[in-house]
């Protein structure tokens, strides 16, 4: 999330960059992707068929806030130390 987070809002990242960039296996980032979008933090436009096929992940509105609040949260913990 934070990965597509730094994007600017409405940019996309290829299921294959994005795989490359956060260094996880191809099966453990469907899974996680699959959580994210049933949350709706996260939406998966696929085009093409086969080999041919390509995968863009999209940060939604909702994801956005969800790790905003998030990133607060933890700001609030580290200055309450």
């Amino acid at each position: 999330m934070a990965t597509l987070a730094s994007l600017p809002e409405g940019d996309s990242l290829s299921f294959t960059r994005l795989q490359e960039m956060i260094e996880l296996s191809a099966g453990n980032l469907i899974t996680h992707l699959r959580r994210l979008e049933d949350a709706e933090y996260l939406e998966t436009e696929k085009s093409g068929n086969g080999a041919a096929s390509r995968t863009q992940v999209i940060l939604t509105a909702q994801g956005r806030e969800a790790l905003d609040n998030y990133a607060a949260s933890l700001r609030n913990l580290i200055e309450g130390l």
